[in-house]
């Protein structure tokens, strides 16, 4: 039993075809199934139903792909161990970043970062806190940024900073003649929300408790896909929404305008970077962390005097409407 034979079992129970799997492996497909052959004669198993196609995996067998992934993520591990001994910052970190941060956070740092490592490679992509975990927990993304606390077990946390909500809303509003909100000020009828599946929602629901208050609602009906469209929402047709702190660096003067605090203690966002709970590449995120800190305002950095929003799903606070 080799790493090899490992490898290609766990190749051919992905695609579900032998010769996908050799063209994937790099070998031909009589080298890749008799490999697996010997595999199974010294295991006394079959780990593949060949008279099926696509090919299907015995349950015996998905069993065996199942430890296969196990030791080969291990083998995996040993080498990243042995480079971050030797203090290399080289390879590739897949790292996955909620919407909502992404376009506001990452040109902070990104090109330093890259420049500073020339021998990593980075490969982002936006996507939602639950697929973030999903993808962190398959071993498809080394680490993910996004809003936090969890409360999730198969994930570890690592706070980066804390970033203040503010209200963005037109001069017509009555609370915009105060000098601080408090959120029993927002008017809930006239609130612009981000569409489900968004962690900044939640937080808004939250924040806002729609829970204690969705009797009064009266028509929350449109759900926008990105805070550039809530902003312009505002803009063009009044109202309220909710901004975190970052998106205010692209805000003209006019805009500023439309900013009111909230009154202290501050509500919050805590924005940290999350791993799988057995992640090994640490120094690769002491890397990420240290960056990233060094480039956000000092007072982002503090959570005294401010108060962490909850992240839980809207589905357990609120009914839809």
């Amino acid at each position: 039993m080799n790493l090899q034979q490992l490898e290609y079992i766990v190749a051919v129970d992905t695609l579900k075809h032998f010769s996908a799997a050799a063209a994937k492996c790099n070998v031909t497909q009589p080298t890749l199934s008799m490999m697996i052959q010997k595999l199974e004669q010294e295991l006394d198993v079959k780990i593949f139903d060949r008279s099926k196609q696509p090919v299907q995996t015995t349950e015996i067998g998905q069993t065996v792909v199942g430890q296969a992934k196990m030791i080969l993520g291990e083998a995996g591990n040993l080498k990243k161990l042995v480079a971050q001994q030797k203090g290399t910052i080289s390879g590739e970190l897949r790292i996955g970043i909620i919407p909502t941060l992404a376009p506001y956070l990452l040109p902070l740092f990104l090109n330093h970062f890259l420049k500073k490592y020339p021998l990593l490679k980075l490969k982002i992509s936006e996507l939602t806190t639950d697929m973030i975990i999903e993808k962190l927990n398959a071993q498809q993304l080394d680490a993910g940024i996004l809003a936090t606390p969890l409360n999730d077990p198969s994930i570890q946390e690592f706070p980066l900073f804390y970033e203040q909500f503010v209200v963005y809303a037109t001069q017509s509003e009555k609370m915009m003649k105060k000098k601080y909100l408090l959120a029993e000020d927002i008017d809930i009828n006239r609130l612009w929300l981000l569409e489900e599946g968004h962690c900044l929602r939640s937080q808004v629901v939250n924040l806002c408790e729609l829970k204690k208050r969705e009797a009064l609602l009266q028509n929350l009906d449109y759900e926008a896909g990105s805070i550039e469209t809530l902003r312009k929402m505002v803009d063009l047709n009044s109202g309220i929404t909710i901004l975190p702190e970052l998106a205010l660096r692209d805000l003209t003067k006019r805009q500023m305008k439309n900013i009111k605090y909230f009154k202290s203690p501050a509500p919050v966002r805590e924005v940290s970077i999350v791993t799988y709970r057995y992640f090994v590449k640490s120094h690769f995120i002491e890397a990420l962390k240290k960056e990233i800190l060094e480039n956000i305002p000092a007072a982002m950095r503090d959570s005294a005097r401010k108060e962490i929003t909850p992240v839980e799903k809207e589905s357990q606070n609120m009914t839809n409407n």
